[in-house]
């Protein structure tokens, strides 16, 4: 991530969209006032470039949690389906290698290191779930727990029928409509 910054422009050009996200969604940062958020992102240039990758993949980033210990806010994709730019990968590095034929382009977990972000653990997942309908016609991978990967599988998580599902596949699948969704900290 060493390196990677967003020219002047860029970087006023996320801040507005945020801030405009921001205050159309109170509902998912109550207690929250943007001026600490703008604060703290501006004090992090590193994280800014991970939010705009995070915007221009399609992800509609928002302040979703606070933690008031550390001063750290979240911030997670809020767009209503997975994010376009970061569909049609496998899970890992291990699953693409496995891959003989038809291979995808890349690996959900291979893509958000590069980004600087993280999967969404389940846990993460239901709670998003919990300011919005999000993946009502698509799905994203989650972080998988070792025992699980080990094995040769990954979990994945949409919302259908009113109720959030968590699901297994083989990991080096992949779908059109199977993205992630991506989580960071600022």
């Amino acid at each position: 991530m060493a390196g990677r910054k967003l020219s002047w422009d860029q970087r006023e050009r996320l801040l507005m969209t945020l801030r405009t996200r921001f205050a159309e969604n109170p509902r998912r940062h109550q207690g929250s006032a943007w001026a600490a958020v703008q604060a703290r992102l501006e004090e992090q240039p590193d994280k800014l470039w991970a939010l705009d990758y995070m915007e221009r993949s399609g992800g509609a980033p928002d302040v979703v949690g606070y933690d008031a210990q550390t001063g750290t806010y979240t911030f997670c994709d809020c767009a209503p389906e997975s994010p376009t730019g970061r569909r049609n990968l496998c899970y890992d590095g291990a699953a693409l290698s496995a891959r003989k034929e038809h291979k995808p382009s890349g690996s959900a977990l291979d893509m958000a290191a590069d980004m600087g972000v993280e999967l969404l653990t389940e846990e993460q997942y239901r709670a998003l779930q919990r300011l919005g309908d999000f993946d009502t016609k698509t799905s994203s991978w989650i972080a998988t727990p070792p025992d699980i990967r080990r094995h040769g599988g990954a979990l994945f998580c949409d919302r259908r029928y009113g109720h959030v599902f968590v699901y297994h596949n083989g990991a080096a699948s992949y779908y059109a409509a199977r993205g992630f969704r991506a989580l960071i900290r600022v």
